[in-house]
């Protein structure tokens, strides 16, 4: 039974407080967050103590922690974390700055613990069967990824200034899946991108409309689209041509009724945010980390993979802003 210790106590460690509960090889057991109130409320309620983070970290009976604290911590947190000798399943991004997050996988190597970084978005029944079908040669070779992520409306302005940008924020959850489906990094990394939807975001030197294009070393292409605004919900879709055939990944709907008459054919909206969408893909996250981990066996995501696309994501905003593609191999300084 691993023994986990919950750092952060909001919204989301409260999505991860459910996975972590419900496995049958995982128990939690402590919650730390700045806010000590919430500390307490969420640790009450799944029947763990409130601790410190220090306390957590200097406490040899729990295994592994799952940080869902603020960005600007994960690096620091991952690493005290794996030299205090603990399995750690860290929240996306690994860090705002690349070259804080290089440093930190470095020091994570060398401590030695498994560190896995959270891509829910690869655990998603739908966008896994795609992969696996595709893996299969079931479409051929695979030859254009097209990638729709689009939010119901942005986050406060307050929330953008903090973020570290769009595509470092919210585009490297498509990142992650575009090296996830394609199984490479790209060479190049095109970005265009606008602030159309709230002049704030723009003036807070962000942007909440944005396309990427992806280059890879063997001709094929994808493309990523990001909005902070779908009015009509959650439109999470992906593409997949290859030279036999087309895979594509729909929207999960609010409901599957369809109703037709002679005014026309109409049905349910995609779901509304990311809890309603992507909940069974966080507790499968969960499952494949506590398998790994008690087996002993490779992490299915890796710290690596977190700095990839975080390197994509800095290739994306520098090409936004010079109007030109990057080599992610400048980006990485390799």
């Amino acid at each position: 039974m691993l023994k986990v210790g919950l750092l952060g106590a909001g919204r989301i460690a409260g999505v991860h407080a459910t996975a972590i509960s419900t496995n049958p090889g995982s128990t939690l057991v402590a919650v730390s967050d700045i806010n000590g109130d919430a500390a307490a409320k969420l640790a009450e309620q799944y029947g763990a103590e409130a601790l410190t983070t220090d306390a957590i970290l200097n406490d040899p009976a729990i295994d592994a922690v799952l940080i869902a604290t603020s960005t600007d911590t994960h690096s620091d947190l991952i690493e005290r974390s794996t030299a205090a000798g603990k399995a750690v399943l860290c929240e996306k991004p690994v860090d705002l700055s690349l070259a804080r997050a290089q440093a930190c996988q470095k020091l994570a190597a060398k401590n030695g613990k498994p560190v896995m970084i959270g891509f829910n978005r690869r655990f998603d029944p739908n966008f896994s069967a795609l992969k696996a079908a595709a893996d299969k040669g079931e479409i051929g070779k695979t030859e254009l990824l097209s990638i729709t992520s689009f939010d119901p409306a942005p986050p406060p302005v307050a929330y953008i200034k903090v973020s570290g940008g769009l595509f470092r924020d919210m585009m490297i959850h498509d990142f992650d899946m575009a090296n996830f489906i394609m199984g490479a990094a790209p060479i190049t990394v095109s970005a265009v991108g606008t602030s159309i939807i709230d002049p704030a975001i723009g003036e807070a030197g962000d942007v909440d409309t944005a396309v990427v294009t992806l280059t890879y070393a063997d001709g094929r292409i994808a493309v990523i689209k990001n909005s902070r605004r779908a009015v009509y919900g959650y439109d999470q879709r992906v593409e997949l041509l290859g030279s036999e055939g087309l895979l594509q990944a729909q929207n999960m709907l609010e409901n599957t009724v369809v109703k037709s008459t002679t005014e026309g054919v109409t049905g349910a909206k995609p779901t509304y945010f990311f809890l309603e969408r992507y909940m069974p893909a966080y507790a499968a996250e969960w499952a494949a980390f506590v398998a790994a981990v008690n087996a002993g066996s490779a992490l299915p995501v890796t710290l690596d993979d977190g700095v990839a696309a975080l390197a994509m994501a800095e290739a994306a905003t520098q090409s936004a802003k010079t109007g030109k593609p990057v080599a992610l191999s400048e980006v990485l300084g390799a």
